[in-house]
């Protein structure tokens, strides 16, 4: 039974964090970028700042290295991630299903970082052929033209690019940081320090409030996008990193690619390309030549699972 639920739960975040890309993108029509992601961690952190005085111990940082770890969730996972994200998907030549085939990079890039921040890590030959393979899946996605490389949306979803790269660095850093901290207050107070981080982008860029168009689409992408992917989302995720591990989670990130695509083609009409699918494909291939060991040293766990009646 526990595997149909774990299951059940895997396939509800990959849908919910999938279809994200195309609720930000319809959302988009009407709000302006950067305020868009803000006033959506706005919402999302209060909801997790209640979750976390119910369900830790901890619901408030307290020594340095704690409030380390929350200022660079705040700056590169939260504000830094979805800046870039908001924006780039602002490009109608970026479809949902680009954008989140780009951000399923994040896996590779975090392994990559890794490797330069971490010291007990080590890249090996294969390590780097695997990252290659996910940055040619990128340049396979953007498909750039030669003779015009800010056609076609390459522009846009190089911001994109950008925003895993963000959310990838970010997740190394706090690692490097000796300090605990539940992941739940951890989250919370990242996002709203995020969304604070974000609000002062949005007026530094000329945003307002004045600019955004409030009706029943807007406010459905916002509030989809700050209660179902945003905080439960997360309780989910936070509910399978315990009974999965970190090597299974990260599978997620491609599977919601094909939530975003369904998503995206069913709501806002939009069709994926064959550069799209080729693009997953070779960034898929690079995060298994990355995490060919832990992914080996998972197997008999995963087949002990299947095989039990």
């Amino acid at each position: 039974m526990t595997r149909y639920r774990n299951l059940l739960l895997f396939v509800l975040l990959a849908a919910a964090w999938g279809s994200a890309f195309m609720a930000i993108k319809a959302g988009l029509a009407y709000i302006p970028p950067v305020l868009f992601a803000a006033l959506r961690y706005d919402v999302a952190g209060v909801l997790m700042l209640g979750y976390a005085f119910y369900a830790t111990d901890q619901p408030i940082p307290e020594s340095r290295g704690q409030w380390a770890l929350v200022a660079v969730g705040a700056t590169l996972l939260i504000a830094g991630y979805h800046t870039l994200l908001f924006i780039g998907e602002t490009d109608p030549a970026v479809t949902s299903a680009a954008a989140a085939v780009i951000v399923s990079l994040s896996p590779v890039l975090t392994t990559g970082f890794a490797r330069l921040f971490l010291p007990d890590e080590r890249l090996t030959a294969v390590g780097i052929a695997g990252l290659l393979l996910g940055l040619v899946g990128v340049v396979i996605l953007s498909n750039p033209d030669p003779d015009n490389l800010l056609a076609g949306g390459a522009v846009a979803k190089l911001l994109i690019f950008g925003s895993a790269a963000a959310f990838a660095l970010g997740s190394v850093l706090t690692r490097r940081i000796e300090a605990s901290l539940p992941i739940e207050t951890m989250e919370a107070w990242s996002m709203v320090g995020g969304a604070l981080i974000m609000h002062g982008v949005s007026l530094g860029l000329g945003e307002s409030l004045g600019d955004a168009v409030w009706n029943a689409e807007s406010l459905a992408a916002l509030a989809y996008l700050s209660v179902v992917a945003s905080a439960l989302g997360f309780l989910i995720y936070f509910d399978l990193l315990d009974r999965l591990g970190p090597i299974e989670i990260n599978l997620v990130s491609y599977v919601a690619p094909i939530a975003a695509a369904l998503a995206g083609w069913a709501v806002l009409d939009e069709v994926p390309t064959v550069y799209t699918a080729a693009g997953f494909l070779v960034i898929f291939a690079g995060f298994l030549l990355l995490k060919r060991r832990a992914i080996r040293g998972e197997l008999p766990r995963v087949r002990k699972l299947v095989s039990r009646p």
